[in-house]
């Protein structure tokens, strides 16, 4: 049984004024009462728990916490003070199980900070736990802690090396050189894994400026300081390097003295040289010769015939690449650049989206990021099917920039933080943000923080500034008309969203048009020409359910403005088009009851009563409309067919075994009707199986009376014998009057 709700909040209360006070006694005492009123309270649990850690009864502390944690299992305070007590206890590996569910709950709420908090303490009692440090690794970047991300990128390279991995460990090393390609300590780690030299379990706490002077200089003859490990032409250009190695090595190691190995040499050393045009000719002999190592020799080949503006026939190899995973990005890259030659742009973002994630993938240190990266990837190429032109031109362009110079690898990880914001705060126009300028992207975010401030005027003269810019990025004229509403100028917003709206219909970009309408109706639902554009859209992209809700929400708008005849022209639109969609009874039953409501108003009963037939033919069990059929035939004067729907809908209600709907029922008929003697007979029925003689009684008499004075004298006697059936208190009354009857 529930507690005593005032007695609870008086303990609690008391329980909260003693804590305060630190006297934890008297909180553990009112603590104690609260939680007796209602144990299953999480509240009242947690505050227990933590008088009891505050007098240092620690195990009790702990059954507490577990107890409120087991009520609300996403309440995290109980999970964190758990891991404290459990920490204080010396019980270190269930504590830093603790920690990491307290994060993972934070997590789920969207607070980045305190899951980093509780990875961290997680970290600190298990200093093994990998994949801990990939998460904290990953969230210090996105948040912008480089030196704690770089930390934790250190952290990984050591316990990967440890276990034997060190590819993997080379890999934490390539994502810490992204955040900074100049610290000195993950340079210096990367040469000791490369020489198989073990790493220091204390190198992420060693100062920076130290790390370099262990090194000698020779060592460090591998690494380019300025290009960060990044060839400036992109992963093409990686992949070139890459090749090029490859195909020498392979032509000196299997001897290869014929035509198709001189001319690979040949080609090799003419590709190196910068002498493109007999490069490519050498290639193809090497080719046409039988050369049989085809990946890097497609990939050599491509290169060059993009080098010179041969689209065409650059597809065609970059199309027949296959290999390794650098060979495999540089073909993709080179496929996005041959597209933008032709201007075949949404090739191009395709090939360079799988581009970006074969390079980001490569870099994963663990298979649930690659998951993750897959999956954000997948999003953006799901999106770019339906973008317009101009939008996949500017992507193409944008991307192109991306993949090219000296921090192209770094770039990408800023990009790909991008994208993970955009599909978190505005996911509808991802592909549109992420075309713009990455000024422009900043600003953005200064808007939004300014309009969370409720700085409006800061944030139009921001967004003023970006339209000056790019006058054509519709995200920034959506926060125009956004403002516009927050800051009450209803009318001015809604012209804004419909030029909006216009905008991305002439851009034919059907499904932003019908985003930006709804958006408009939801602030201005009277709008009768928003709602019939709307429609009229929808019908074109065959978008058929929707606009069905959209012709019924257009009807209910000409209710609302007294435009009967609109609205039942309308209602019947949405009927011929649910039943040319086939849709559910119940949508086309809803419809028709709008319909029957809408002749109700006007008074056109007879109307409203074959439709109401109508929904009850369909739906034989629905009880609104059953009870209309009855009151409907009563105003119309047709009692015969109102008590044969009555029985309907009685017997509807008998199945459900609701034997106080029948009442109610028939008590709102009787009030209605008082002078229907069908109504009152089957009342005074229904009190008689509920035991109730009284109320029959009073029922059965009210319909003698009716039956004396319509001079039906022969069922008025049946009805006395009723009444004297259930020995009413006046029973001499009834008999007298049965024998004046001749009974």
């Amino acid at each position: 049984m529930p507690g005593n709700q005032e007695k609870y909040e008086k303990a609690m209360l008391a329980g909260d004024d003693a804590a305060w006070n630190q006297q934890w006694d008297k909180a553990i005492e009112a603590y104690m009462s609260a939680v007796r009123e209602f144990p299953t309270n999480a509240m009242a649990c947690s505050s227990l728990g933590y008088a009891l850690y505050n007098v240092g009864r620690l195990e009790d502390a702990l059954k507490v916490y577990m107890q409120a944690s087991k009520i609300d299992p996403d309440l995290p305070l109980p999970v964190e003070r758990m891991a404290d007590v459990l920490e204080r206890l010396g019980r270190l590996n269930d504590a830093a199980k603790q920690y990491l569910a307290v994060a993972e709950i934070y997590l789920a709420q969207h607070d980045l900070e305190k899951a980093i908090s509780n990875w961290e303490k997680a970290t600190q009692i298990m200093p093994g736990l990998v994949k801990i440090h990939q998460k904290l690794a990953l969230a210090y970047e996105r948040t912008g802690q480089k030196e704690n991300a770089i930390n934790e990128y250190l952290n990984l390279a050591f316990n990967f090396q440890k276990a034997g991995n060190n590819q993997v460990s080379l890999q934490a090393l390539e994502r810490a050189l992204r955040i900074d390609p100049r610290e000195a300590r993950v340079l210096n780690a990367k040469t000791a894994v490369v020489n198989n030299v073990p790493l220091s379990p204390d190198l992420a706490r060693e100062k920076p400026k130290k790390a370099l002077e262990k090194v000698k200089e020779e060592d460090l003859s591998f690494i380019n300081y300025d290009a960060a490990d990044s060839d400036a032409r992109g992963p093409i250009g990686e992949a070139v390097e890459h090749s090029l190695g490859l195909l020498a090595t392979h032509v000196f190691e299997t001897g290869m003295m014929d035509m198709a190995g001189a001319s690979a040499i040949q080609a090799i050393e003419l590709h190196r040289a910068g002498i493109n045009q007999e490069a490519i000719g050498a290639y193809q002999r090497a080719e046409a010769a039988g050369m049989t190592y085809t990946g890097p020799l497609f990939l050599n080949l491509g290169a060059l015939l993009v080098e010179v503006k041969r689209w065409q026939d650059a597809l065609g190899y970059f199309q027949k690449v296959s290999g390794d995973a650098i060979l495999t990005a540089g073909a993709m890259h080179g496929l996005g650049l041959a597209h933008m030659g032709l201007k075949d742009y949404r090739s191009a973002v395709k090939s360079f989206i799988n581009t970006l994630r074969l390079v980001d993938m490569a870099l994963a240190i663990s298979d649930e990021e690659k998951g993750e990266l897959g999956n954000v990837y997948s999003r953006i190429a799901n999106m770019a099917v339906q973008a317009t032109e101009g939008t996949l031109e500017a992507l193409g362009r944008k991307f192109e920039g991306l993949l090219t110079g000296k921090d192209w690898k770094r770039r990408v990880a800023l990009t790909r933080s991008q994208i993970e914001d955009f599909i978190n705060n505005d996911a509808d126009r991802l592909l549109e943000n992420l075309a713009q300028d990455d000024g422009v992207i900043e600003s953005m975010g200064r808007i939004d923080e300014f309009v969370r401030q409720k700085r409006y005027v800061l944030a139009m003269d921001e967004v003023h500034q970006i339209l000056q810019k790019s006058p054509d990025y519709l995200a920034a004229h959506l926060r125009v008309a956004q403002i516009l509403m927050d800051i009450g100028h209803v009318e001015q917003a809604i012209q804004k969203y419909n030029l909006i709206a216009q905008t991305y219909l002439v851009r034919g970009d059907m499904l932003k048009t019908a985003d930006i309408l709804n958006e408009v109706i939801r602030v201005a639902p009277a709008d009768i020409r928003l709602r019939e554009n709307l429609i009229e859209l929808l019908d074109q992209q065959g978008r058929h359910e929707e606009m069905l809700d959209q012709y019924v929400d257009l009807a209910g708008a000409y209710v609302e403005m007294a435009d009967v005849n609109n609205a039942r022209t309308t209602y019947n639109q949405a009927l011929k088009l649910a039943q040319r969609l086939n849709a559910s009874p119940q949508k086309v039953a809803d419809i028709l009851r709008s319909m029957a409501n809408l002749d109700e108003t006007r008074l056109e009963l007879r109307g409203a009563l074959r439709t109401y037939q109508q929904i009850c033919e369909m739906l034989p069990e629905d009880e609104q409309a059953r009870r209309k059929l009855v009151d409907l035939n009563f105003r119309l004067n047709n009692p015969i067919n109102g008590t044969q729907e009555l029985d309907n809908l009685l017997r509807i209600y008998a199945k459900q075994r609701r034997p106080d709907l029948i009442v109610a029922a028939l008590e709102d008929l009787a009030e209605k009707h008082p002078k229907d003697m069908g109504i009152r007979s089957r009342l005074g029925s229904v009190y008689e199986q509920m035991k109730r003689p009284q109320d029959a009684v009073a029922q059965l008499e009210q319909l003698r009376q009716l039956q004396y004075d319509a001079g039906m004298l022969a069922e008025a006697k049946k009805t006395i014998e009723r009444i004297i059936k259930l020995q009413p208190p006046n029973g001499a009354h009834y008999q007298a009057l049965l024998q004046q009857m001749g009974g």
